[in-house]
């Protein structure tokens, strides 16, 4: 078994769902005791979102390069990034080491193209909506995405930044996503959603909606075990 890097704390409750999908993978396919070999940098979030929020960007490849060389220095031999937005510097990460990461807009794509989704729904930070470097990436790969509209790219930041990542999960915003999904369903003919978000898997889940759901989160683990296993 390969052992994973993970760059993590963005937010921890999306971090504790990496850890949770991984053990549980690696405990169904190799049988009897066994878990996930991982090294976990966590980190505080708070001055992140700051960064995010400042547009410092610099400042924050500089923090996840660093944890990157110091979690290959400490045995990694491949590294994922736990977050969706935190990819715009993946290539900053991928730089820093010589070891692999798994892309989480990689393996995202390949799953959309599996379950033949033509026009799925992005729902995710604004950052990751409204910017081009996770959008191109999918679009590279041959999935093309809708996304909300403003006003609700404006509510999905707040549900995202000051009820999720604060372990905050309320019925009222599970209706909003879904609202958001019927709506890009009737007027723009949504054909599935893409959680590009670590923390929107706790509102919505496959049976949620009458469509293929991709959980950002479940797909990015499951590339990482499949790395570790093969």
């Amino acid at each position: 078994m390969k052992r994973l890097g993970l760059i993590g704390g963005m937010s921890w409750e999306s971090t504790r769902l990496y850890y949770d999908v991984m053990n549980r993978l690696v405990r169904e396919r190799l049988g009897g005791s066994h878990s996930a070999e991982l090294l976990l940098w966590s980190f505080d979030f708070e001055p992140i979102v700051q960064m995010q929020s400042a547009g410092q960007w610099d400042r924050a490849a500089a923090l996840l390069a660093e944890a990157a060389r110091r979690l290959e220095a400490a045995g990694a031999q491949a590294l994922l990034i736990c977050a969706n937005t935190m990819h715009r510097m993946a290539g900053e990460v991928q730089a820093a080491v010589q070891v692999p990461l798994i892309h989480v807009a990689d393996v995202t794509a390949a799953e959309v193209r599996a379950r033949r989704s033509r026009r799925p729904l992005l729902l995710a930070t604004r950052y990751t909506m409204e910017q081009d470097f996770y959008r191109a990436r999918l679009a590279s790969r041959g999935v093309e995405v809708l996304v909300p509209d403003e006003p609700d790219r404006v509510r999905l930041q707040a549900i995202i930044y000051e009820e999720l990542v604060r372990g905050v999960v309320r019925p009222q915003s599970k209706a909003e996503l879904l609202r958001m999904v019927g709506a890009a369903q009737r007027d723009a003919g949504a054909d599935g959603v893409v959680l590009a978000c670590t923390e929107l898997g706790l509102l919505l889940g496959p049976g949620d909606v009458e469509a293929p759901v991709f959980d950002t989160t479940e797909i990015h683990a499951r590339a990482g075990v499949d790395f570790a296993l093969a």
